[in-house]
């Protein structure tokens, strides 16, 4: 795809789930596609399975940990911050704690890559940051508050600095997925049914209805989005929230 081809990428939980199909859709593109995560299984796996060239193990919560692997792997042109995390609490028992892995996992996570890779691409000339935040940045969910805020301020990041680098050959965009056939979802879907004693399939059911299309997303479309925003068709999209999310958010 003209502007990916040869370009290198780096994806942020690039070992499973929507990471790992971006990964993938990257590198089918005709990236070089590093991937990032902590754990170095499932990292190793898509290396193998030839959905991604290389891998650095870290976690994006430790700032130097991140830089180091930038270095190591070298800077990419195409950055996308697919690492997050969602946990699910009543506001009023929602800690410090709870909120402090919110913000550090899916806000601070993604500046600290952003922050470690900017500089490659501002001397380069060229560059695609692309944020994986949620429908959560886009709107409000019960009992979700700290990952709502943590997703909202990703959008904010996204826009802020689509402002600063707008004239420097730079691009900053998110998608924006609902719910989204993952292990996250699933997670989801499994404490519905420990907490409400409904079938799996009434769980997912609930989780589906959100999205007028009545179906989870699926990781490949959200992949397609990420693509867009790194082609040369998109240069002139910049500090957009894409919705993947069948008409959820209007």
């Amino acid at each position: 795809m003209d502007g990916i081809a040869g370009r290198h990428a780096m994806v942020t939980g690039g070992g499973t789930g929507i990471g790992l199909e971006i990964a993938a859709a990257l590198t089918a593109a005709g990236a070089r596609v590093t991937v990032l995560g902590r754990r170095e299984g499932p990292l190793q796996a898509a290396t193998a399975a030839g959905k991604a060239a290389g891998f650095e193990v870290a976690d994006v919560t430790a700032e130097g940990a991140v830089a180091a692997a930038i270095a190591r792997a070298g800077t990419p042109a195409i950055l996308v911050n697919a690492a997050g995390a969602a946990e699910s609490a009543p506001f009023l028992r929602t800690d410090d704690a709870l909120w402090d892995r919110m913000l550090r996992v899916n806000l601070l996570g993604a500046v600290s890559a952003t922050r470690a890779a900017l500089p490659g691409m501002l001397a380069g000339g060229w560059g695609r940051v692309v944020n994986i935040a949620s429908t959560a940045a886009m709107r409000g969910y019960p009992y979700v508050s700290a990952y709502v805020a943590s997703k909202h301020a990703v959008l904010g990041l996204t826009r802020a600095l689509a402002l600063e680098v707008a004239a420097k050959g730079i691009t900053v965009n998110a998608v924006c997925p609902g719910f989204t056939e993952t292990d996250i979802v699933a997670e989801s879907v499994a404490r519905i049914v420990s907490k409400t004693g409904r079938s799996e399939a009434e769980a997912r059911a609930e989780l589906a209805k959100h999205n007028p299309q009545g179906r989870l997303v699926q990781p490949e479309e959200v992949a397609a989005a990420v693509l867009f925003l790194c082609s040369d068709g998109a240069s002139a999209v910049n500090g957009r929230a894409l919705a993947v999310d069948g008409g959820e958010v209007p």
